[in-house]
């Protein structure tokens, strides 16, 4: 479907471009704020992964999903972002804000209290400040893994990497996580 819209848009149709928008553009904020930890520099991603995406679509390989191609696009964007930072040793910037933690719910329940909420949400703050920490290499691959929901596979293509490789910092960041996690509870 979405190659079918990558075709039409690429032939100057904007409702089918607009519909690619609308398809990922929360998708790509949701995990651009993952890696960037700030509102306006995850909006500013996801606005340059489209900008990106519609000056590029002749480019775009029909062989390969859609999907892959403007997560590896949007991914590189972050990641360049994260290289150009200066060092911030801020654990909990943004941290007030909730935003972004009510799609992630890790414990689903049926029967949520206000205390089981915030009980959810500081071991929800906990959980994305220890993600925060990790070295970008794994980082990458964890919210691509575990906020995302993209499959090994996928995580290779978009990085452009082997799964064997996906798979090792996968296993290393998630042993970072626990050592983490550890001191923490």
């Amino acid at each position: 479907m979405e190659a079918r819209l990558a075709r039409l848009a690429l032939k100057g149709d904007q409702r089918a471009f607009a519909e690619i928008v609308g398809l990922y553009q929360d998708k790509l904020y949701h995990m651009a704020y993952r890696m960037l930890n700030n509102r306006q520099e995850a909006e500013d991603a996801v606005q340059d992964t489209f900008l990106r995406v519609y000056k590029n679509l002749d480019r775009y390989d029909e062989n390969m999903k859609f999907s892959t191609w403007i997560y590896r696009i949007a991914t590189n964007l972050c990641i360049d972002r994260l290289r150009k930072r200066k060092p911030s040793y801020s654990l909990d910037a943004e941290s007030n804000e909730h935003e972004g933690l009510d799609g992630y719910s890790m414990i689903p329940s049926d029967n949520r209290t206000p205390e089981s909420e915030t009980l959810l949400s500081e071991v929800q703050q906990t959980i994305h400040k220890a993600i925060d920490t990790l070295p970008a290499k794994y980082k990458t691959v964890m919210i691509l893994r575990y906020l995302q929901e993209l499959s090994l596979q996928e995580i290779g293509d978009v990085l452009d990497m082997p799964v064997t490789t996906v798979k090792t910092r996968v296993h290393r960041g998630r042993e970072f996580l626990r050592k983490r996690l550890e001191r923490e509870f």
